[in-house]
């Protein structure tokens, strides 16, 4: 579909969804994956100009829903649910049908507010309403899954998926990719030797977090992205907007960055009568970072294999560490060796390193102050990767030496044997069972494995500090038992 024909089939599709629509004005793409577009549409009416916002399959193309997705028509039916309910939303105006021509998707009128989650956690006007916006997290939560969604008005069924089969098909995902990581699989085996026991059934959300939450001045203005919606384990929901990743460098604030688990329990509690248990949240803030650690693999390998090639992807690639060692601190804290720095430079010509220096100047300076933001927002990706560029080639050599050299120990095999060749065989021995999850020397080796990558792919990571301080002895914050249940 070319451009006209697009702009022709939106005028009309307002048309029939805006009472007194006169005229399309401007329409500007936002943003687009492989799955989804989103656009600010600016219309003229009989009563004035109205600003809206459309959701819908990349060009129009029909979807093939994968990993629990519950499509556009049924985000819109669940949206309208949530409304009448008293779930903040955007109003769905009116959703697409197979004759505009459009593909599936929805209208919303345009709302305004934070969505980006570093900006939420530092803002001074949204700091003030911290206490009271984690408390409203667990009011809305507790709304949502309340909800009585009837299916025979949904669009395809929504995935139904208890806890122990979340964790076996995420595990199988990974296994899938042919990335192994030791790690991931430790994580797998201590979620399925730990599930919740008698959890509820209901709707979950599946993506309530700290960047998918629209704020203001006022506190939540939109829960948005309801496309991995399904039915389950409630609680799932609470441990994944307490999961280190969405807290955006707040270490301190569990809650998405902003608020503590006794206030999200409280507004929790106060709109749903129950109860929360700690422990059954801390199961899913577990199954948070093992499910985003495989997801981050999972864009490294759109990028290696399509369809997104975008340098954005590899970037989020190497964030599987971060994930790691929050699974590191949660499960198996403790000492750690940090691998010492190690780069010899040629001094008669520019080094390796201050090549990289000029290009990550280059891109952050004139790149990112004279480009639009798309363009500005990938130039600092591409800086930071130049950055672990640069620390891999300090420490990636002696971390990688003394990782094999430690699987040596643990496996026994052929000295020949690449490092690839090794973590492939601690995997499938931990897959099989072969391992106890308490051995201390499979415990010492995950731990200074992922915690010396963290320190390569992002030092800054609030996880990297936290196993550092479980090293010195300080045993504070979110780590919790080790080994097996």
């Amino acid at each position: 579909m070319n451009d006209a024909d697009f702009t022709s089939r939106l005028a009309a599709f307002l048309a029939r969804a805006l009472p007194g629509f006169a005229a399309l004005t401007e329409c500007r793409r936002l943003s687009g994956g492989a799955s989804q577009e989103t656009y600010r549409i600016d219309v003229r009416t009989a009563t004035g100009t109205l600003t809206c916002a459309l959701r819908r399959t990349a060009e129009g193309r029909p979807v093939v829903r994968t990993s629990g997705q519950s499509g556009l028509r049924n985000e819109a039916l669940l949206m309208q649910l949530a409304g009448a309910a008293g779930v903040p939303v955007p109003p769905v105006l009116a959703v697409l049908e197979e004759a505009d021509g459009l593909g599936d998707g929805f209208l919303m009128p345009w709302l305004e507010g934070e969505t980006l989650g570093h900006r939420i956690v530092r803002d001074p006007a949204i700091a003030a309403l911290a206490p009271s916006l984690a408390w409203r997290c667990g009011q809305v939560l507790a709304r949502i899954h309340a909800l009585d969604v009837p299916r025979a008005r949904l669009a395809e069924p929504l995935a139904d998926t208890p806890p122990a089969a979340l964790v076996e098909q995420t595990w199988a995902r990974y296994r899938a990719l042919g990335t192994p990581q030791p790690m991931i699989d430790y994580t797998a085996r201590w979620l399925l030797a730990n599930l919740p026991e008698n959890p509820r059934h209901t709707l979950v959300h599946g993506d309530f977090r700290n960047g998918n939450l629209m704020v203001g001045a006022e506190g939540i203005v939109a829960v948005l992205d309801w496309e991995l919606a399904h039915f389950g384990d409630p609680l799932r929901d609470l441990g994944w907007l307490c999961t280190p990743s969405w807290r955006f460098g707040r270490a301190d604030l569990p809650v998405g960055g902003f608020g503590t688990h006794a206030e999200l329990f409280a507004g929790y509690t106060a709109e749903a009568g129950l109860v929360v248990d700690p422990a059954a949240v801390r199961f899913w803030e577990i199954f948070g970072a093992f499910w985003w650690a495989v997801g981050c693999l999972q864009m490294a390998d759109q990028y290696r294999h399509g369809p997104d090639r975008t340098v954005e992807r590899p970037a989020i690639g190497r964030r599987s560490s971060e994930c790691q060692v929050d699974c590191v601190n949660y499960l198996i804290p403790g000492a750690f060796d940090e691998v010492p720095a190690c780069v010899e430079e040629d001094s008669a010509l520019p080094g390796i390193d201050e090549l990289i220096v000029s290009v990550q100047d280059f891109l952050r300076r004139e790149v990112v102050e004279t480009h639009s933001s798309r363009i500005q927002y990938l130039a600092r990706v591409a800086a930071n990767s130049l950055e672990i560029v640069r620390r891999d080639r300090a420490l990636g050599g002696a971390a990688r030496a003394a990782e094999a050299a430690r699987l040596r120990t643990l496996l026994a095999p052929d000295r020949e044997a690449s490092l690839a060749d090794l973590r492939r065989r601690l995997c499938e021995e931990l897959r099989s069972g072969a391992w106890s999850l308490a051995d201390p020397g499979l415990v010492a080796h995950l731990r200074a494995t992922v915690a010396n990558e963290v320190l390569i792919d992002q030092p800054r990571y609030p996880g990297a500090d936290t196993a550092r301080r479980f090293a010195d002895g300080e045993r504070t914050g979110d780590a919790g038992r080790t080994g097996d249940a």
